[in-house]
C-alpha cells in the first residue's frame, strides 16, 4: 500500500473534497492545487497519475489534526467537525440530485418533424417578373 493509497482512503473515510483538502494543507502553510491534488487520486496507469510523496501525507496529516482537534488557543471535538462534514456532503447531494432532476422536467418545445425537401404552396397568385427576361452573351459565340 502506497502513500496514494492511504490518502485516498483517508479522503473517502472522512469524506473530504478537494477544495476541504487544500484548505487542511495550507493550515500547515502547504499549498498544492486542485489539479495536482486530483492527480494523486488518479489510477496508476492513467497518463497524469502522480507518485504522492512523503512530505505531501506528512503535511496532510499534520494538517488533518490541526482541522480536527484545532489548536491548543482553540480546541475543537473532532467528532463535531466530522458531523459538519457529513452534513455538508449530505446538502451538496440533495441539490445535486434536484439539480439533476430538475432539467428533466423541463420539456424542450415540439417542433414538426422533417419531411424532405419543403413544398410552396402553387396557389398564390404568381408574381409578375419586374425585370423581363434578358438573354446575355457573355463570351464569344459558340458555334455547334
Amino acid at each position: 500500500m502506497n502513500n496514494n493509497d492511504v490518502f485516498k482512503k483517508l479522503r473517502v473515510a472522512l469524506q473530504l473534497r478537494d477544495d476541504q483538502i487544500v484548505d487542511i494543507l495550507q493550515l500547515v502553510d502547504f499549498r498544492i492545487s486542485k489539479a495536482e491534488l486530483g492527480a494523486f487520486f488518479r489510477n496508476a496507469d492513467h497518463p497524469n497519475y502522480m507518485e504522492c510523496g512523503d512530505q505531501v501525507l506528512r503535511n496532510f496529516l499534520n494538517g488533518l489534526v490541526i482541522h480536527l482537534r484545532g489548536t491548543k488557543e482553540n480546541p475543537t471535538n473532532a467528532m463535531d467537525v466530522i458531523e459538519k462534514n457529513k452534513a455538508a456532503v449530505k446538502q451538496n447531494a440533495g441539490k445535486a440530485g434536484q439539480e439533476n432532476k430538475a432539467p428533466a422536467l423541463k420539456e424542450k418545445p415540439k417542433r414538426p418533424p422533417l419531411k424532405g425537401p419543403k413544398q410552396h404552396n402553387n396557389n398564390k397568385t404568381k408574381k409578375e417578373p419586374i425585370v423581363e427576361k434578358v438573354k446575355f452573351n457573355n463570351g464569344k459565340n459558340k458555334k455547334s
